[in-house]
């Protein structure tokens, strides 16, 4: 990914070299979808009691794709990703990342991935320095003190280095751990809502960060948001949940043409109040879905 971007700043113009750039990256995610897939979720399933939260789900990612995986507060989201890090045991079916069953190399996989969430709070006795370099010591990430600029400097909070964390802001806090999750450059990263606690500025700044990731470093991403606007712009494909159901996986413009609606927000509004259920399922027990 790195040779097309500097391929392209060197032959093409700067007027029109990011159209290029986006061609050479589109035409590069085609390439790599004919690889192995990062992530393959098949016929996952997780039972609490007598409550089904998933239900015999399976969808792909592709390597440098970014999934959206969208649904009601409920529909099952956070639990997919609780399995998928491994802290969640899957009632049934199985979980493979990297070419490896989850079960058997859960270790060698994390180590390569990485995990940020609004609702996730970082240890507010320390100062932001000190909670990157603990968790860059975890990962063995190497020139860490050079990374953590880095990191601090992406997501434009180096000004905070030497705060303590417990008096950021939820904005702030948010950033550090999207920090936390880009410092050992992982090839899985998994986003649970990172963009929720942020006004709409540092909101466009982020999702700018996401897809320059995922652009110059290849990243493969499971993105989820109710912010419709982030996965009109970051995410390549689409997966609707509810229920713990996936009812549809597909593009934005494949997405607004199954449920025949003029956008992803009336699409999300149809899928939370039950709009549409019965259809797909018809749908899917005569073999025409496709979730």
């Amino acid at each position: 990914m790195a040779i097309i971007v500097l391929i392209e700043e060197w032959f093409f113009p700067k007027h029109y070299c990011h159209t290029r750039l986006r061609i050479a990256v589109i035409r590069f995610r085609n390439i790599e979808r004919m690889a192995p897939p990062v992530l393959k979720v098949s016929d996952l399933a997780k039972t609490f009691g007598d409550v089904t939260s998933v239900d015999r789900i399976s969808f792909e990612i592709a390597s440098g794709e970014i999934l959206g995986l969208l649904g009601a507060n409920g529909a099952g989201k956070t639990t997919v990703i609780n399995m998928i890090l491994g802290i969640v045991t899957p009632t049934g079916g199985a979980i493979d990342v990297f070419g490896k069953e989850l079960i058997a190399s859960r270790i060698e996989i994390l180590r390569r991935m990485n995990f940020c969430s609004t609702y996730t709070q970082l240890p507010g006795n320390l100062r932001v320095w000190q909670n990157l370099k603990v968790f860059g010591q975890i990962y063995k990430v190497p020139k860490l003190s050079r990374r953590i600029d880095e990191v601090l400097e992406m997501l434009e909070i180096s000004h905070l280095k030497n705060r303590v964390s417990g008096e950021l802001s939820a904005g702030e806090s948010t950033r550090l751990n999207l920090c936390k999750a880009l410092l050992n450059r992982p090839e899985l990263l998994l986003l649970d809502e990172p963009t929720a606690s942020l006004d709409p500025d540092i909101a466009d700044k982020v999702r700018k960060v996401v897809n320059r990731i995922r652009d110059e470093e290849g990243t493969t991403i499971l993105y989820t948001s109710h912010n419709m606007r982030d996965v009109e712009e970051v995410c390549d494909r689409i997966a609707f949940m509810h229920k713990g159901n996936i009812l549809f996986t597909g593009t934005s413009e494949e997405t607004l043409q199954h449920f025949d609606e003029e956008s992803l927000e009336d699409v999300f509004i149809q899928v939370a109040r039950g709009g549409n259920i019965e259809m797909d399922e018809k749908r899917s027990n005569e073999g025409g879905s496709q979730a």
